[in-house]
C-alpha cells in the first residue's frame, strides 16, 4: 500500500512540471492533491470518509481553502438536512409503519410478476422516507428475508428479489433529492458555480419519472432473466403474518403512533415542495419533524435513540468530498481539466453538444467500476462537468442531474455499493453470486443509457429541463 501511495505521489510531481505554468498555483495545488484522492479511493484498501477528509485537510494546510471554507461544509444545510431526516427515519422504522406499509402491499401480490413490480412501488416510496440508498437497504433486508422464507419452494423468484431489491433501491434513488448523498452534492456544487441549485421540488418533478421508470423496467428484466415462464405463471398467496410473523396484528387498523408519523412525514414532504410558497428551508423543515419525531408522548423513538441511528461517517465524508468539489470549481482546476479533455469536442460546432451529453452519460454511468461511491463520483465528476457544459452549448443543471442519474447505475460488481453487498449469498443470506450480478447488469447498462439519453432529449425538456442552452 505504501508503495502504491508513493508512486502515485510522485506520478502526480511529475504531472505538476507540466501544469504549473498554465494553471494558478492553487489549482495546480487542488488538481494534484484530487488526483491523489482519486487514486488512493480506487487502488488502496483505505476507508473513502478517511482518504477524503485527509485530501480536504490538506487543501487546507496548503492554501486552496480557507479554513472557515473547511469547517463550515460540515455547518451546511445539506448536513442539518440530512440529520434531520435521519431521525424521522429512526422514528419510522421504530413505529413499525414502514414494515406495515410493506407487508400490506406485497400481501395483495398474486403472481411473481405483481410481486417484482410491487415490491418496486414499495421502495419507491420509501426514496422520500428513508436518506441514503444503505439505509433503505437496511430497512427493506427484513422484508426480503421474510419474503425469502415464504417463498423457500421457489429459489428462483428469491434469486430475483435478491436481485430486485437493491437494484431498484439504487435506481429508485434519483426519485428524491434526499434519495443519495450524492444529490445534494450536486445541488451544492451547481450553486457555488452558477449561483442556482435544484429544491426538493424541482429535483422531484425530474427525477421521479425517471425513477419510476427506471424501477419497474429493472423489475421486468430482472423477471425475465432468472425466472422462466413456468415460473412466471405459477401463483403465489402471502399472507401478512407469514411476512412478519412476529408481527402483532399486521392485518389490523394503523397504531395511533403510526398515523401520527405517516401525517408528520406527509407534513414535511407537502413543506419541502411548497418551499417557494413560505419561504422555510428544508434543513428547518428537517430539523423541525426531527422534533416532533421524537417528543415525549407524540414521537415514537427517543432523541437518544434516532441519534444513534445517524450515519455520521457518511455526513463527514458527504463533507469533506463537498469541500474537495468546491475546491475543484473556485480554484480553476475544473476548467482547466474540462479544457483539456473536452477541447476537440468544442470544434465540432452543432454536434459537440450531443456528443457531451452521450460522454458524459457513459463515463457517469461506469464511474462506478473505478470509484465506489456515489458521492466521490458526484465529487468527481460534477465540478468538470459543469465547466464544460456551456461551453458546447449544454444547460449545466441538465448536465449536473444527467450525469448524477447516471452515476445510480452501480450493480455491476458486489462492491459497487453497500445496497449491493448487503443482498449478496452467504452461508446464512439466500442471495445472489457475481455472476447473476453481471448478467444483470450487461443487460441493463445499455438499457439505462438508452433511457437516459430519452429522457434527457424529450422528457425533460417537457418538465422544465431544457438540455440545450437557448
Amino acid at each position: 500500500m505504501t508503495g502504491t501511495i508513493i508512486a502515485c505521489a510522485l506520478c502526480t510531481c511529475v504531472a505538476a512540471n507540466g501544469l504549473w505554468g498554465t494553471l494558478p498555483v492553487d489549482g495546480a495545488i487542488t488538481l494534484i492533491v484530487f488526483l491523489i484522492a482519486v487514486w488512493i479511493w480506487i487502488f488502496v484498501p483505505v476507508d473513502d470518509t478517511y482518504v477524503a477528509l485527509g485530501a480536504a485537510l490538506t487543501l487546507v494546510i496548503l492554501g486552496p481553502i480557507e479554513s472557515e471554507v473547511f469547517t463550515g461544509t460540515l455547518g451546511q444545510d445539506v448536513v442539518w438536512l440530512l440529520v434531520g431526516s435521519f431521525v424521522v427515519a429512526a422514528a419510522i422504522t421504530s413505529s413499525g409503519l414502514s414494515a406495515r406499509v410493506a407487508t400490506r402491499v406485497l400481501s395483495v401480490a398474486r403472481t411473481p410478476r405483481q410481486l417484482v413490480h410491487l415490491v418496486a412501488i414499495v421502495l419507491l416510496i420509501t426514496t422520500f422516507a428513508i436518506p441514503a440508498t444503505s439505509g433503505r437497504a437496511a430497512l427493506a433486508m427484513p422484508v426480503f428475508l421474510s419474503l425469502a422464507v415464504a417463498l423457500r419452494e421457489r429459489p428462483r423468484l428469491v434469486l430475483c428479489l435478491a436481485l430486485v431489491f437493491p437494484s431498484v433501491i439504487l435506481f429508485s434513488a434519483i426519485g428524491s433529492l434526499l434519495g443519495a448523498g450524492a444529490h445534494l452534492i450536486t445541488s451544492k456544487i451547481l450553486y457555488s458555480s452558477t449561483g442556482s441549485g435544484i429544491d426538493f421540488l424541482t429535483w422531484a418533478t425530474w427525477g421521479l419519472p425517471l425513477a419510476v421508470v427506471w424501477s419497474h423496467l429493472c423489475a421486468e428484466v430482472a423477471l425475465l432473466l432468472f425466472t422462466d415462464r413456468s415460473e412466471r405463471r405459477h401463483g403465489i398467496v402471502l399472507d401478512q403474518n407469514d411476512l412478519h410473523p412476529d408481527g402483532d396484528n399486521w392485518s389490523g387498523p394503523l397504531s395511533p403512533a403510526q398515523r401520527r408519523i405517516a401525517f408528520l412525514l406527509a407534513a414535511m414532504v407537502l413543506l419541502w415542495c411548497s418551499e417557494p410558497l413560505h419561504g422555510v428551508e428544508p434543513a428547518i423543515v428537517a430539523m423541525l419533524g426531527a422534533l416532533v419525531a421524537v417528543a415525549p408522548m407524540i414521537g415514537t423513538t427517543t432523541l437518544g435513540a434516532a441519534v444513534k441511528t445517524i450515519p455520521w461517517m457518511l455526513l463527514l465524508f458527504m463533507a469533506s468530498t463537498l469541500c474537495l468539489g468546491v475546491a475543484l470549481t473556485t480554484s480553476g482546476a475544473a476548467n482547466w481539466v474540462a479544457d483539456q479533455f473536452f477541447e476537440p469536442m468544442k470544434r465540432l460546432g452543432n454536434s459537440a453538444g450531443w456528443l457531451f451529453v452521450v460522454t458524459v452519460v457513459i463515463i457517469s454511468l461506469g464511474a462506478h467500476l473505478f470509484v465506489q461511491s456515489r458521492s466521490a463520483r458526484s465529487a468527481v465528476l460534477i465540478p468538470v462537468i459543469v465547466a464544460t457544459a456551456p461551453v458546447v452549448g449544454i444547460d449545466p443543471a441538465a448536465a449536473a442531474f444527467i450525469s448524477t442519474a447516471a452515476a445510480g447505475f452501480c450493480i455491476t460488481l458486489t462492491s459497487s455499493a453497500k445496497p449491493v453487498a448487503m443482498f449478496a449469498k452467504t452461508d446464512s443470506m439466500p442471495g445472489y453470486l457475481q455472476g447473476h450480478l453481471l448478467r444483470l447488469s450487461a443487460v441493463l447498462a445499455p438499457i439505462s443509457i438508452a433511457l437516459l439519453l430519452g429522457f434527457a432529449l424529450w422528457v425533460w425538456p417537457l418538465l422544465g429541463l431544457s438540455l440545450y442552452l437557448s
